[in-house]
Order: structure tokens, then C-alpha cells, then sequence
């Protein structure tokens, strides 16, 4: 090939990577919400995508200040719902709301308190079999776990859980008929890609804390 031909050819492809500072390095997992149990016997709903399964475990990350992770340390048993994508919009309703009263120093002027979040959010508690803390209606796949160990992480910043399920509940519709698997032609899982909402498929909408350009 000439050198004629080689300076005409398009440049589809990038000659190499870029050396970038992202703001913060979290490129997300599927959404859940957590259910957990306040000190007052009420319940508090907090939505993260720091989460994976290993086995029968299922391994969180959240932030060490919250009410999430002051209800873990004293009281382990929690719901972890997975949503659709369809429910982004409940998901980022409960975005800008805190269960810590008062509201954490580093989350002033950005987050509220609010003492009932199922009802801000316009979700619905679903009573569990297993653990005090409720399922959320709607969501295709719930599992009642119970927190194993409870630890800072290497930072000291964040918490990290790793919780034993319990029983899982899932959605009719995307179990594989006959069977005890989870049909993934079938359930699409809501994603938080670097803080903005995704199924399988085109962007859904971003969250108020996008920094991203639009």
C-alpha cells in the first residue's frame, strides 16, 4: 500500500488512549436498593450500585456517614431489590434524600432528610418472609440477606458489607419456565454508568449528580 492510499484512509480507529483525571473513579453496577431497619423500628430505602454477588453472597459498598451504614452495624438483616429500568425516575426521586438526621456534614445543601422514603419515592413496601426490612414492590428480583461482616474499606471512607442471602424472590416473567434460573433475555437490570441511568440498551436519563456534558 502506497503512501498516497495510507494518508487518505480514514481515522476510524484511535491511535492509542488518552491520559484522563475523572472525577471520581465509579463506573457503577446494576442499581439496588437497600432496605434496612431504623433504630426506631421504621425503615430506611437507599439506592447504590457498588454491588456484586459471589456464590450466595452479595458484597456492597456504600458510604460509612449514612443511615444505610448505621443501621448495618447494629442491625444486619436487609432486602436488596434490584429495579427495571422502568422505575429510573423512583430511583432518582430517593437520589437527593438522607435517613441521617441530622444531615451529614459533607452532604449538606445537596441532600435532604426525609423519614419516609418508600412514600417520596412513590414506592411501595412488600413484607419480607425472612428479615424485618421490606422488599420493594415492583422491583423483578428481591433478596433478603443478612450482613456477615461489616467493614471500613482500605479509605476509610466507605463501608463495605458482605451479606448472605437469604431467599431470593423474583418476577414470574423473567424466570426461565420449569426452572430456578433468571431468564437474561428476559430481565433487563437498571445500570448507573458513571452516574447516568442505563438498561439494555439507550441512556434512560442521569442522575442530579452527573457530571458529565450533555
Amino acid at each position: 500500500m502506497d503512501s498516497a492510499k495510507l494518508s487518505s484512509r480514514p481515522a476510524d480507529t484511535p491511535a492509542g488512549h488518552v491520559a484522563i483525571t475523572p472525577s471520581i473513579l465509579y463506573f457503577g453496577t446494576p442499581v439496588v436498593l437497600l432496605s434496612t431497619e431504623n433504630e426506631d423500628g421504621s425503615f430506611n430505602l437507599a439506592p447504590m450500585s457498588s454491588a456484586w454477588a459471589l456464590g450466595q453472597v452479595v458484597v456492597l459498598g456504600l458510604g460509612g456517614e449514612g443511615q444505610t451504614a448505621a443501621n448495618l452495624r447494629s442491625r444486619p438483616d436487609l432486602v436488596v431489590s434490584l429495579p427495571g429500568p422502568e422505575q429510573w425516575p423512583a430511583v432518582e426521586r430517593l437520589a437527593p434524600l438522607t435517613g441521617r438526621n441530622p444531615v451529614p456534614a459533607h452532604k449538606r445543601g445537596t441532600f435532604r432528610f426525609e423519614p419516609d422514603k418508600f412514600a417520596a419515592a412513590g414506592l411501595r413496601p412488600q413484607p419480607a418472609e425472612l428479615v424485618r426490612p421490606p422488599r420493594v414492590a415492583g422491583c423483578p428480583l428481591q433478596l433478603e440477606a443478612r450482613a456477615a461482616a461489616v467493614r471500613a474499606d482500605a479509605s476509610g471512607e466507605f463501608l463495605i458489607v458482605e451479606a448472605r442471602v437469604l431467599k431470593v424472590h423474583a418476577d414470574p416473567r423473567i424466570v426461565v419456565p420449569g426452572t430456578q434460573h433468571v431468564d437474561p433475555a428476559a430481565w433487563s437490570p437498571l445500570i448507573y454508568n458513571f452516574r447516568h441511568y442505563h438498561g439494555l440498551g439507550p441512556e434512560l436519563g442521569h442522575s442530579f449528580r452527573s457530571l458529565t456534558p450533555r
